[in-house]
């Protein structure tokens, strides 16, 4: 494994973070989670990923729980706040009322006395932004939270944020989480640049495009049984399973240059992200020990110029346009 530091921060996470959307306490069961989590800490995975509205937080009570024999100065735990928990008018968003209750209701579900990474899950234009920015200051200074950071926030917004912790004194946001992979790639634009400036290290969820870039759904064939995409529970971010068919015969161009690197299409795919150095970690999700094996193979690998300059003519028509 290897480790980078996230952004202008001391901590150093590694470069394969495991995530729990859409598996963890919902889709996947609690054994094979277990094993999911052992392998990546053995294989070297430093880094965990969760949210409280995974499972409505059943996600965070199994990632907390099997982290839990572990020291816990050996992982760096990351959750989220910002969706729904409750039919209440407080329970969502980030005014400081939600942050503050969400914050204590997830470290009681993790297990754990101080969260690594606490992230704001998305942009909450009803609450003021200063708000929201000194509520996570006061968490860092309370020691419950080591760092904050963001996520799907657009360069505007990330912008102003940073302007008001200078000015105000406040913690700096340490991270920005945006979807990020090979077929979108919106964030180029203007968020990665802004990033790489303000020292905001990058972990980016769907490298593999909902698993559109590991080759297994090809065109005009049945959807592989026990896929993401056959599965009811888990395809809604894969359009119920109906695959843009000229998007799955542009992701099978790319085989070849995987077999060229000598790696999977899902490392290939890995490596692409990990190129640029705004990026700290990239998110996969994992249903089985092996998928997180695999995907741990991509770690340190380089493409040729040859190949980058391949990809790129592959996946030019890919939208860049920035938010």
């Amino acid at each position: 494994m290897e480790y980078r530091h996230l952004g202008k921060h001391g901590i150093r996470v590694s470069e394969v973070c495991l995530g729990s959307w859409l598996t963890y306490g919902s889709a996947t069961e609690e054994d094979v989670a277990r094993s999911c989590i052992e392998r990546a800490y053995d294989l070297g995975i430093n880094f965990f990923d969760t949210a409280n509205v995974y499972a409505r937080g059943e996600a965070e009570k199994v990632v907390g729980k099997v982290l839990g024999q572990y020291p816990r100065h050996s992982y760096v735990l990351a959750t989220k706040v910002y969706f729904p928990m409750g039919n209440g008018p407080n329970d969502r968003g980030l005014s400081r009322k939600h942050i503050l209750e969400q914050c204590d209701a997830s470290l009681k579900r993790l297990g754990v006395e101080y969260i690594d990474l606490y992230q704001a899950h998305r942009y909450d234009t009803s609450v003021p932004l200063a708000e929201t920015l000194i509520a996570f200051d006061h968490l860092v200074k309370q020691g419950k939270i080591l760092y904050y950071g963001v996520s799907e926030w657009s360069a505007g917004q990330i912008a102003h944020a940073t302007d008001l912790t200078r000015l105000a004194g406040l913690s700096p946001i340490a991270s920005n989480q945006p979807q990020y992979n090979m077929l979108q790639r919106q964030i180029e634009k203007a968020v990665m640049p802004l990033c790489g400036r303000e020292g905001i290290g990058i972990i980016n969820f769907s490298p593999l495009a909902q698993g559109l870039l590991t080759g297994k759904y090809k065109p005009g064939q049945p959807l592989p049984e026990g896929s993401r995409a056959s599965d009811p529970k888990q395809n809604a971010f894969l359009n119920r399973g109906e695959l843009d068919q000229q998007l799955l015969t542009q992701v099978q161009k790319l085989v070849p240059l995987s077999e060229q690197e000598g790696m999977s299409l899902s490392q290939l795919a890995l490596a692409w992200c990990l190129r640029n150095p705004e990026l700290s970690s990239v998110i996969i999700g994992a249903s089985k020990p092996s998928q997180v094996e695999e995907n741990v193979g991509a770690v340190g690998k380089k493409l040729s110029a040859e190949t980058l300059e391949a990809i790129a003519q592959i996946i030019k028509d890919t939208h860049l346009t920035d938010d």
